[in-house]
């Protein structure tokens, strides 16, 4: 297990990122996390509230497509490893504006590969740079059949284009400079904190207040659902223990067509709110399918479970109850 000072994170007002700096603050309190993060409109740093009065955890508002600043802060904090979570991540914002997503996700990754690069220099020894990238570079699959690390990538969409783009990039500082790196790709996560534009809160918070439920299609595409605590685990381990140049897939193993989950939560939500069984079940709005729409996503992640002894803990019902909770009852 390698032990690091200064720890750069991107991305942690982010719903994943809230969650990983959290735990690392938590669990590390001789180590110093710095929180970078642009604030943009999926972010919210009042996710770490309780973090910020820790003497090992400091909050700068910065965006990554500034290079220069990049280097300055790696200069002033001497960061002996990088945990990068910032992107643009909703698919449907790619198809409107896929600039964005380039700048950010390609040049953001490229900025801070070069910098981390720059600063160890040839003083690689106990330095790492972690890059959390989606399961959604792999492209869709059948109705059988996993992603796994050997999966050829076929990415459909802007996003899971400019994603790819940073994995390459991330691979490629490893092999052309012997950047010590690891990698990760994920399925969908979901839990308390998410930006109401995804699924589950959109779904939620619209069943609540009696709004349409806008489903893409028929509803069949399927979705392999993580909860970002366990995701966060799987980050803590790899970080610390994963092999450098090593890639490792993080899946939940709850496949979910996205109208079985719709209806699921119209059940739990209609209960917690004392209405009649399935009165909400008539706000569900079919509606165009999304542009390139991947059919299905599902992980293996046995080579994880191998070799860090990690699978996902926590059940989709226990899961599901906890987001539920945060969403009605904060």
């Amino acid at each position: 297990m390698i032990s690091f000072k200064s720890i750069l994170i991107t991305g942690g007002a982010g719903f994943i990122g809230s969650h990983v700096v959290r735990r690392m603050v938590n669990n590390y309190p001789s180590t110093n996390i710095i929180n970078l993060d642009a604030l943009t409109y999926a972010s919210n740093i009042k996710l770490l509230d309780d973090c910020k009065n820790k003497s090992n955890y400091k909050f700068i508002k910065q965006n990554i497509n500034d290079f220069e600043a990049l280097k300055a802060l790696f200069s002033k904090y001497d960061f002996d490893s990088v945990i990068h979570l910032a992107a643009e991540s909703h698919v449907d914002n790619s198809i409107k504006n896929p600039f964005i997503f380039a700048q950010t996700n390609i040049q953001g990754t490229l900025n801070l590969l070069e910098a981390a690069k720059q600063h160890w220099g040839n003083n690689i020894k106990n330095k790492r740079f972690y890059h959390v990238s989606t399961d959604e570079v792999f492209g869709s699959l059948t109705k059988k059949g996993c992603f796994t690390e050997k999966s050829a990538y076929d990415p459909r969409s802007p996003y899971s284009a400019s994603k790819a783009a940073s994995d390459h990039l991330v691979r490629s500082y490893f092999n052309t400079y012997g950047l010590p790196i690891v990698l990760s790709n994920c399925s969908n996560n979901f839990g308390p904190g998410q930006h109401r534009e995804k699924l589950i809160p959109l779904m939620i918070k619209n069943i609540a207040e009696e709004k349409p439920l806008p489903i893409y299609g028929k509803g069949n595409n399927i979705r392999d659902w993580l909860y970002v605590e366990d995701h966060a685990h799987a980050i803590d381990l790899i970080f610390h223990k994963g092999i450098s140049g090593e890639t490792y897939l993080l899946g939940g193993n709850n496949e979910y067509k996205n109208l079985d989950l719709v209806y699921l939560l119209i059940k739990e939500v209609d209960s917690m709110l004392k209405r009649p069984k399935g009165s909400s079940v008539n706000l569900i709005k079919f509606v165009s399918d999304r542009l390139g729409h991947d059919y299905r996503y599902a992980i293996d992640s046995s080579k994880i479970l191998k070799e860090l002894n990690w699978k996902a803990s926590t059940s989709f019902e226990v899961g599901i109850q906890k987001t539920l909770n945060y969403y009605l009852k904060k």
